[in-house]
């Protein structure tokens, strides 16, 4: 009988031992659980912040556009016909203090730099832009654009079936004097983003590069038959390397979807003259002395800039001629926007139209 209480006694003991265990595994259980929810919890308060905060900053950078538009509209009220660097819109950069944050953003002039998109089979050749004379209206030169997509010949920079932008890039390329790069791969990068851009599956002279060219890559793609969606598209293109994307990039830029081939001799930059040099095949020492004998509001029309003593040692032909503008289009804007601890970038294509009405043609989410 002794012994039989020893034993319930010592079963007891255990049973309650492993009760014990039991609640205390229970409420460890219960505390991880609750702990993980309170991380998600907390995880999921602050991504809707950031995201409120984000979308903050992006409709800052609208008004930022918003704004941009309403200064081109101020800038031209007064000079319709007129684009240069005194005008409002060319002022640098500026900050704006707005609530818990600030709003910056600079408008640059689209017509300054050289339009890669302007290598199209739909841009003018040389002897169509001969032809056109000065006629620089945007009807115009809308209705006058080629509109086949058969590859435009190429062979010596002279030949009037050359398109003046082709000749202009290869001169550019050439001029910025970018290490192991002379004539022959200058050429070679004309002729390959010439077939980036045509609609067919013929190379273009030696240095052309089609389909079967990027589809036997590690990692294959194909041409994009297509105009340019951004500088950076260079990356892709044969021929290209970094050092000579990174020497063209100040100079060159992209028209969504527009073969346009005209440069505002107003907003040039007077610091990069190696495009002016390009465009007139000149040395770089004339290019040098035409835009310092600039005035800083520019000319009120070509004739006063044809007229230069400084461009008389210079033989123009008539396509190089029609390159020329003094009013200008397309404008960039890039604004970037910050809300509390959230940034935001983005940059917009706008166009003039006759009405001198602002449209937003393009926007590119990030810095570049």
């Amino acid at each position: 009988m002794f012994i039989k209480l020893i034993s319930s006694h010592l079963i007891g003991k255990n049973q309650r031992g492993v009760a014990l265990i039991t609640v205390m595994l229970i409420v460890a259980l219960a505390s991880i659980i609750a702990a993980q929810m309170t991380t998600r919890l907390q995880t999921q308060m602050q991504r809707s912040t950031n995201i409120s905060f984000n979308q903050q900053a992006y409709w800052y950078a609208l008004g930022a556009e918003a704004f941009s538009k309403r200064v081109l509209i101020t800038a031209f009220k007064d000079e319709p016909d007129v684009t240069h660097l005194e005008q409002i819109w060319a002022e640098e950069g500026n900050n704006y203090p707005v609530d818990f944050g600030e709003i910056s953003g600079e408008i640059s002039d689209l017509q300054s730099c050289l339009n890669l998109n302007a290598l199209h089979p739909k841009a003018k050749t040389k002897a169509e832009a001969a032809d056109s004379g000065s006629d620089k209206s945007p009807s115009s030169s809308k209705s006058e654009s080629r509109t086949d997509s058969t590859v435009t010949p190429k062979s010596k920079s002279g030949s009037d079936k050359q398109l003046p932008a082709a000749t202009v890039l290869e001169a550019l390329i050439i001029d910025l004097n970018i290490e192991d790069v002379g004539n022959f791969e200058a050429e070679a990068m004309v002729n390959a983003l010439t077939d980036w851009l045509d609609s067919n599956d013929m190379i273009t002279g030696s240095g052309g590069a089609e389909d079967n060219d990027y589809a036997s890559r590690e990692f294959p793609y194909l041409a994009a038959n297509s105009y340019l969606a951004s500088v950076n598209e260079l990356r892709l293109i044969e021929h290209f390397t970094p050092a000579v994307i990174l020497a063209l990039t100040p100079y060159v830029c992209v028209l969504p979807q527009n073969a346009q081939h005209l440069i505002n001799i107003n907003t040039l930059d007077a610091e990069k003259p190696e495009l002016l040099q390009a465009l007139l095949d000149s040395s770089l020492e004339d290019a040098q002395e035409i835009l310092s004998a600039r005035d800083s509001s520019g000319y009120e029309n070509l004739e006063d800039f044809y007229k230069l003593p400084e461009l008389s040692k210079i033989k123009m032909e008539k396509w190089q001629k029609a390159q020329f503008v003094i009013d200008s289009q397309y404008f960039k804007l890039k604004a970037s926007a910050r809300f509390n601890n959230s940034y935001f970038a983005m940059s917009s294509i706008m166009k003039v139209n006759d009405t001198q009405q602002i449209q937003v043609i393009s926007r590119t989410i990030g810095r570049n």
